[in-house]
């Protein structure tokens, strides 16, 4: 029964699928199929996301990351966000567990939610794309726009998030 409560969602769309296979036999396979990919993509960007955090554990002690990252570091805990974020590979669900991590080492939680929105926005890769694709000019905007939006999002969300439900998602990660 816990078994059924844990996975309810997951065996809920596999039911589905089922159902949606046997009326409409394509549909059903091209869903499984996509299922598939999406399945094998995240068992080849998990692992080394893992391998990674794990040696970040070990490898940066929670003073490191709280003099950097933390309360007190100021804007260089906004700019080692932004590079961070920036720097990273792999799609945005690769960000939670880092992100994770960083928590348990103590950053701040507005410096959390920058690197958030610089892994989801502002990576390098994507950034030489745009050049090479769309021109310097609009890339270059790009980013003039999306960072001061990143850090502006980041600072009105811990403000607007109340410092109670702040400390309840630390408690929860330290419980991970």
């Amino acid at each position: 029964m816990k078994f059924i409560k844990r996975y309810k969602f997951f065996l809920i769309t596999i039911g589905i699928i089922g159902i949606i296979t046997l009326i409409n036999r394509s549909i059903g396979l091209k869903a499984i199929s996509v299922a598939g990919y999406s399945f094998k993509e995240m068992a080849l960007v998990i692992p080394p996301v893992f391998i990674l955090l794990g040696l970040l554990d070990v490898w940066v002690p929670r003073e490191t990351m709280v003099k950097y990252m933390g309360e007190g570091s100021g804007i260089k805990g906004v700019i080692l966000s932004i590079i961070l974020g920036s720097a990273a590979a792999g799609p945005l669900y690769g960000a939670f567990p880092v992100a994770a991590v960083f928590m348990k080492k103590g950053a701040k939680f507005s410096n959390i939610l920058i690197f958030i929105g610089a892994w989801s926005t502002t990576k390098i890769p994507m950034f030489l794309f745009e050049i090479s694709a769309l021109g310097a000019r609009f890339a270059v905007t790009r980013l003039v726009v999306d960072i001061p939006g990143i850090i502006l999002i980041a600072y009105i969300l811990s403000q607007l998030i109340p410092k109670e439900e702040i400390r309840e998602i630390y408690r929860k990660v330290e419980n991970m």
